[in-house]
């Protein structure tokens, strides 16, 4: 093997949240890296009601996904039983999910473990800075469990557990990484309706009748897939919506760090063809497109309309525009070890095109000085590969499922005749300090829709 396939094969396997100890310097191999993350366990106490509602469970099927990927010493889910009201294919009970996502099932609370609370959980069981996660129609986050606040946690609208379930694991990372003291300790949450509104009153929103029945999703990594994720647990019935699913690359090891619906089986394979093949057992209609989103193709009259974008690349995000959609909507993450908690969220049509808004491809920000990749460097003298390597970026599947929620959020909007935001820009490190631009008023637009199911 040579030296460059060697960097390349360890990029693709490279899980992409355990490189944040490689890009602070803090540990000086991938070896010791994935030692500091195989220390990093939380756990999940789960009450009776939960098998009651829907979005109780988007909670937990959320924060156990994120959390199996992102705590490599484990997550363990205390009182998951009963049948799934969310649709989650090849299931149809919590527990059997739940473990099917890489959690593991225990019978009893650690007092020493961190906490994330959902349902009728006691009190005196649970360590002292334990999360609740908890809901209010389109309202969702993270209160300390022992203040004893709750929302009334009524409505369906799923999103708003994604956002929730994402959240607490993201507040339960931050606390055993350490660099962020308020975490775990603080009340941390949106209102998907009003992002302007304080989600702990609960604002009251429409009831969710209807969905959105064709969307086109470009991108089926980190954030494509959470998109899916999010989309498969809102209340469709069987071939309800269309999907045409965009992408080119296929399924690597690190993607099983980032993305919400990968899995080892994959591995391999085409993204879009996998991630069709679980959004057909969700009972989505698919269509798969393998080539590159490039300015010169133009969607036909019969094809969705409304655009989901998930990728990490300026030029595509440049031409967004430019291909025939009705409505764009487009997340993007951050990269590095700094800033990799942020989103930022952008609507097209908007009062700056998309070519002003992404106006150049930027430059790599690779520190090839730092200790493991000096090392690499002189071991391998490939400087080209470790540059490569270096500038991954850092990725956390409970930042692209809070992100998806957002996004999910302002699709189902349109459906509903909520505002439209042109740009919404947050970081999972302080999420009170969110920029929500409501956007100009534009031509009524119809994204074609379905009655949500009973």
């Amino acid at each position: 093997m040579s030296n460059m396939t060697e960097l390349e094969a360890m990029s693709e396997g490279l899980n992409r949240l355990v490189k944040i100890a490689l890009d602070t310097g803090e540990a000086s191999t991938i070896e010791e890296a994935q030692r500091i993350f195989a220390g990093y366990r939380m756990q999940i106490a789960v009450g009776g009601d939960v098998a009651d509602s829907a979005v109780l469970q988007a909670i937990l099927l959320t924060a156990a996904n994120c959390g199996a990927r992102a705590f490599l010493g484990g997550v363990s889910v205390v009182g998951a039983c009963g049948e799934l009201a969310v649709s989650i294919p090849g299931f149809s009970r919590i527990e059997d999910a739940v473990t099917a996502l890489g959690a593991q099932i225990d019978d009893r609370i650690r007092p020493d473990l961190p906490t994330l609370v959902i349902g009728d959980v006691g009190g005196a069981d649970v360590e002292p800075l334990a999360l609740r996660a908890t809901f209010a129609d389109w309202c969702g986050g993270v209160i300390p469990a022992a203040s004893g606040v709750r929302l009334a946690e009524t409505g369906s609208f799923t999103p708003a557990g994604v956002l929730a379930g994402a959240i607490g694991v993201a507040e339960i990372f931050q606390r055993v990484r350490g660099g962020m003291p308020m975490a775990c300790r603080r009340v941390i949450g949106l209102d998907l309706w009003d992002l302007h509104r304080d989600w702990l009153r609960g604002g009251s929103a429409p009831l969710l009748e209807h969905l959105p029945s064709e969307i086109w999703i470009v991108g089926m990594g980190n954030l494509g897939q959470a998109y899916l994720w999010t989309l498969g647990l809102l209340p469709y019935g069987r071939n309800a919506a269309r999907l045409v699913l965009q992408d080119t690359d296929v399924v690597a090891i690190s993607n099983l760090s980032t993305s919400m619906l990968t899995t080892r089986t994959m591995v391999g394979r085409k993204k879009t063809r996998a991630m069709a093949e679980w959004a057909e057992a969700r009972g989505f209609e698919t269509s798969i497109v393998e080539r590159d989103f490039t300015p010169n193709f133009t969607i036909a009259r019969r094809e969705p309309s409304v655009a989901l974008i998930g990728v990490d690349n300026a030029l595509a995000r440049q031409a967004v525009e430019d291909v025939g959609f009705g409505r764009v909507i487009e997340a993007g993450l951050g990269r590095g070890p700094q800033d990799f908690l942020g989103i930022d969220l952008h609507t097209f049509p908007a009062s700056r095109p998309a070519r002003e808004v992404w106006p150049q491809t930027g430059a790599s920000d690779a520190d090839i000085t730092l200790p493991a990749y000096r090392a690499m460097l002189e071991r391998s003298g490939d400087r080209c590969g470790t540059v490569r390597l270096a500038g991954r970026s850092i990725g956390a599947p409970f930042v692209g499922s809070a992100a998806a929620a957002l996004a999910v959020s302002e699709l189902v909007r349109l459906c509903t005749g909520g505002k439209s935001y042109e740009l919404v820009s947050c970081h999972l490190r302080d999420l009170q300090d969110i920029t929500a631009v409501v956007g100009p008023a534009l031509p009524a637009f119809n994204p074609g829709s379905v009655a949500a199911a009973a």
